[in-house]
């Protein structure tokens, strides 16, 4: 009986992941619960064990987009990898071929590797024409614009090449073909029979796979600016692993020689060197959602300014105390949180979301707050945020903060949210206009402080002022709605008072 192991659902709106590494290899005996590979979502990586136990097909490569639900692997629970077949003695040089004609010809075409994918270049060879291939053994490397895959052979038999290294091929064009044979071709000679000169050989066999990197090295690789030439393989036959990628160091170059310049009326100056790096998963993923949310919904965005200084002069007065008491910094989110969640009580749409005909209102705030991490921008959920004072929401955001530094949310910590809080200021944003996150209807997000005249009473005063911008999904907010809460949450934070005594 074989069984089938899926994508799992790895949490809210994810509808695909990318497969990072495989821990075993295809043919593999494998006990249940055992981690077979590691994916890798927009959010989180997260580990696949085995459902059963048996023997391992692999079905998806390093590299390959899987949608949920689709099928990684094969467990074969009746197969059972026998120990005397491994210990059994090689067959005698003067021992007759095991194998025998079929005269049956298996034509192997291009797979479907993705959606969207019209065709792929073929990169390498692994096996050569006129070899003897086994059933699932890799006999070729393939390229997409989306990953690297290896082409296991449609069955036993001799290979008969169609397509040459670099040729580009269309979904179902003819790569090769096998002449299907019976049975596994008798050794030539015994390896005792092999000359004395032998012994003096490389200990690694030099093959295709001698300082070639697999998928998931090269993509790692590619993003350290690191040519897999300069790196030491460790892997079988000299190959470079995701391991040894990880470990890998850009070594410093040498300053390159003086061209040979010819006469010529102008002189070149500068460096005109380019890089190409392919988009990570979760670069990939987040462009696709943002170009999505501005195509499906009525986004707009309006501003506003705040006077810092009343929040400013209150942190100056209160933050060594604040520490010295909660052991964590009084900072600029505590106030937006506490000033947005009054807000979105009182303008309850801000707070909504659409799904399908229906518009679904939350009577809580789960505030998600961006962040950005080593990957990419991510947003953890600071939940019931309503209910929270101001030194549980500053320790909720460094702890979550700390996680997404070292990678290690998780898919519960990021999904969720009813509002988002954006901080562009932190790189010196002036003026922006931030994107829903979706399934959300409004984001607002905080600029940078810069102290301007302004008219107070009618005298010129200087105040460190912020511009806060709302964008919001026209669809569920009207115009009413987001100037008001908007409004409310700039008299909030000039008069940090109010949240106090919640007027």
């Amino acid at each position: 009986m074989s069984k089938e192991i899926k994508v799992p659902a790895v949490g809210e709106s994810i509808t695909e992941v990318t497969i990072g590494q495989w821990f075993k290899k295809d043919g593999d005996q494998v006990q249940m619960d055992e981690v077979l590979c590691e994916l890798e979502s927009d959010k989180a990586t997260f580990e696949l064990p085995a459902e059963a136990a048996g023997v391992l097909r692999i079905k998806a490569q390093e590299g390959d987009t899987l949608e949920i639900g689709a099928v990684i692997c094969v467990i074969d629970e009746d197969s059972v990898v026998s120990k005397s077949e491994s210990s059994s003695p090689a067959p005698k040089a003067d021992s007759k071929p095991k194998t025998s004609a079929t005269g049956e010809v298996k034509d192997m075409v291009v797979p479907t590797v993705g959606e969207s994918i019209t065709e792929v270049t073929l990169a390498n060879w692994i096996k050569k024409d006129g070899d003897f291939v086994k059933l699932d053994e890799i006999i070729a490397e393939v390229d997409s614009d989306k990953a690297t895959f290896e082409l296991p052979a449609e069955a036993s038999g001799i290979l008969r090449q169609v397509a040459k290294e670099g040729d580009t091929l269309e979904i179902g064009g003819l790569i090769c073909k096998i002449e299907v044979m019976e049975g596994e071709p008798a050794q030539a000679e015994s390896p005792s029979a092999a000359p004395a000169t032998s012994s003096t050989a490389p200990s690694r066999k030099e093959s295709y796979a001698t300082g070639h990197a697999s998928p998931a090295a090269a993509k790692i690789l590619s993003e350290k600016g690191i040519s897999p030439a300069d790196v030491s393989g460790s892997g079988k036959d000299g190959r470079i692993t995701k391991e040894d990628a990880e470990a890998a160091k850009k070594s410093t170059p040498a300053p390159a020689p003086a061209p040979k310049v010819e006469a010529a009326p102008v002189s070149v100056t500068g460096s005109r060197n380019e890089r190409r790096e392919k988009m990570s998963s979760l670069r990939k993923t987040v462009s696709r959602r943002l170009v999505a949310v501005k195509n499906e919904t009525a986004m707009l965005t309006t501003f506003n300014e705040v006077n810092m200084k009343p929040i400013m002069d209150m942190r100056s007065k209160f933050k060594d105390q604040f520490k010295e008491k909660h052991g964590v910094g009084l900072g600029f989110m505590s106030f937006f949180t506490k000033a947005v969640c009054v807000a979105l009580q009182e303008w309850p749409a801000v707070n909504a979301k659409i799904d399908g005909n229906e518009m679904v209102f939350n009577d809580y705030c789960d505030i998600s707050i961006a962040v950005s991490a080593p990957k990419g921008l991510v947003v953890p959920v600071v939940r019931n945020a309503e209910a929270m004072s101001f030194d549980q929401i500053e320790k909720e955001i460094v702890r979550l903060a700390g996680k997404a530094r070292d990678n290690k949310l998780s898919i519960e910590e990021m999904t969720g949210g009813t509002f988002t809080i954006t901080n562009g200021g932190v790189f010196g944003s002036m003026m922006s206009t931030p994107i829903i996150n979706a399934p959300q209807s409004a984001i607002l997000g905080m600029h940078n402080i810069v102290e301007r005249p302004m008219a107070v009473n009618g005298e010129v005063k200087i105040l460190p002022m912020m511009y806060i911008a709302l964008s919001y999904d026209h669809r569920i907010i009207d115009g009413r709605e987001s100037v008001s809460f908007l409004v409310r949450v700039k008299q909030l934070l000039e008069d940090p008072t109010r949240l106090l005594f919640g007027v």
